[in-house]
């Protein structure tokens, strides 16, 4: 007799359907599993023979053959053992059930309770696409399932309260998504408390309404950290779609919160200088999105940039261009998408004072040169807004004068990029900084004397045609702030303004 259990498996963002069979039949007995399953996949075994003789079942003595189909790709994890403790209770007559419109995932414990899996939201997805109307899942992960309308998700303790479900002793609810909770949301900074670095503030402004990578330049103490960790407070609404998408790969990572249903604000991460270039991208033996696809339609913010290991730096080139990252292994490959602001820090010399107004550089120029050539020129490149951050005065410092708050500047930011989700109705582009070659034909076309204004930066500064393309994508965001369909002269002219200090710095 063959049993069959429908279940799921990942492949990057790809969910593709996994079918559990399990036969019993005479001979020594043996628990054999095919299908290409990893370790973990393979541990099922003495977790399923355990709880299934905890829960008071009786363990067959005969030969047991579990295949996991498609045999030709690899299981990993051990969100089959649910599924495979199903079909054990039918395929030995301890329960007569339909499972043909019925999905499992879940891991087991000896006792036979179910600890959560990573995953559920993808797979919740993709259950709902090939028409399983029941999805049964572990207590933890159901509110996260429950977000998708159409389909059942049952959250379940334990394999034996699931049996009395079956059997019609006991009565499981589907799931609701868990309500949005206060205390959930992050602890953002207000820019309210930021005195003076108004230039600054535009230029991030500009940088949140079009998504657009930044890098500041400045000494110790000017603000350079304090003023990214408040960037959170301004970033636009996330729509549903990368709503969907930023909790699906928290979900896969593992990294979702518990009680979270879907992560409705703008992810920040800021991984430290010795993060390995596998961490950052992702990969590893189990492959796992890393923090720049953790920091999907949000901001990924790397302090202190040259400290960062040169493979580090040079790893985020193609992601940043691409949108996402494809690690590719003997097994398959895996795509994580990274559609991220990327806003970097750092000092100008390693004693941090060059070019300070006040304070004397101690370091020589062989050792400023060495530490800005950390840099590359074409990650240089990637950044579409370089902006100086200069020394707080005491005046702004001391003054009681009211700053702008982050709401403020929020709203300004929400209705940007209102206008880029209007202007491009239809295609998969959100922001200014996303604009396909098509598109940026299309929507940065600017007059004669617009043209002639950038055609003389493009000389006088030497600048490459990715940096062409990035000041007219800065200067449609600039316009949008200024609630204006077309591209005028001071837009471009404040464009150009943020890509002067690798001239300054750079290429001295």
């Amino acid at each position: 007799m063959v049993v069959k259990c429908k279940s799921f498996g990942l492949t990057g963002m790809e969910c593709y359907p996994v079918e559990i069979e399990v036969s019993l039949s005479r001979g020594i007995g043996a628990f054999d599993m095919v299908g290409l399953p990893d370790t973990a996949v393979k541990e099922s075994r003495d977790r399923v023979r355990d709880a299934f003789k905890n829960c008071g079942f009786d363990f067959p003595v005969s030969r047991i053959t579990v295949n996991l189909a498609p045999a030709d790709t690899k299981k990993e994890g051990p969100i089959y053992d649910l599924p495979i403790f199903i079909a054990f209770l039918v395929a030995t007559g301890n329960l007569k059930a339909n499972l043909k419109d019925c999905a499992f995932l879940g891991e087991l414990s000896l006792s036979g309770e179910l600890r959560p899996v990573n995953g559920v939201l993808p797979m919740a997805i993709k259950a709902k696409e090939i028409g399983i109307k029941r999805l049964f899942v572990p207590y933890e992960n159901a509110a996260e399932g429950a977000v998708v309308r159409g389909l059942e998700v049952y959250p379940v303790k334990s394999v034996y309260q699931l049996y009395q479900f079956f059997i019609g002793l006991e009565k499981i609810e589907p799931a609701i998504p868990a309500p949005e909770k206060p205390e959930l949301m992050p602890d953002i900074p207000d820019f309210s408390r930021v005195k003076g670095q108004f230039e600054v503030k535009r230029a991030l402004e500009v940088a949140a309404a079009g998504g657009h990578n930044v890098l500041m330049i400045g000494s110790p103490g000017s603000g350079k950290s304090m003023l990214a960790r408040r960037m959170p407070g301004i970033l636009p609404d996330m729509t549903f779609e990368e709503t969907i998408e930023t909790t699906m790969v928290h979900s896969i990572a593992g990294a979702l919160p518990e009680g979270v249903s879907l992560i409705k604000t703008r992810p920040f991460r800021a991984p430290h200088h010795t993060v390995s270039p596998v961490a950052l991208t992702g990969g590893g033996t189990r492959v796992k999105p890393g923090e720049v696809s953790l920091a999907n339609n949000g901001v990924l913010f790397l302090d202190e940039l040259p400290e960062f290991g040169r493979m580090t730096m040079e790893v985020l080139r193609q992601p940043l261009e691409d949108g996402a990252v494809t690690v590719s292994r003997a097994s398959g490959k895996y795509t994580y998408p990274c559609n991220i602001m990327l806003i970097a820090a750092m000092n100008p010399c390693p004693c941090g004072y060059y070019n300070h107004p006040k304070r004397r550089c101690t370091c020589s120029d062989a050792q400023i040169r060495r530490y800005l050539s950390r840099v590359s020129g074409p990650l240089l490149d990637r950044f579409d807004i370089h902006i100086e951050v200069p020394p707080v005065e005491y005046h702004d410092l001391a003054g009681d004068t009211a700053e702008e708050c982050s709401a403020d500047i929020k709203k300004r930011v929400n209705a940007a990029r209102k206008r880029q989700i209007e202007r491009f109705k239809g295609s998969k582009t959100t922001c200014n900084a996303r604009l396909t070659d098509e598109e940026f034909e299309s929507y940065c076309k600017i007059d004669s004397e617009c043209s002639r204004l950038l055609e003389k930066a493009f000389v006088t500064m030497e600048l490459s045609a990715r940096a062409y393309n990035r000041i007219l994508k800065v200067a449609r965001t600039i316009a949008d702030l200024d609630d204006s369909e077309k591209i005028r002269f001071e837009h471009i002219a404040e464009a150009i303004q943020y890509r002067t200090l690798d001239r300054k710095y750079w290429h001295k």
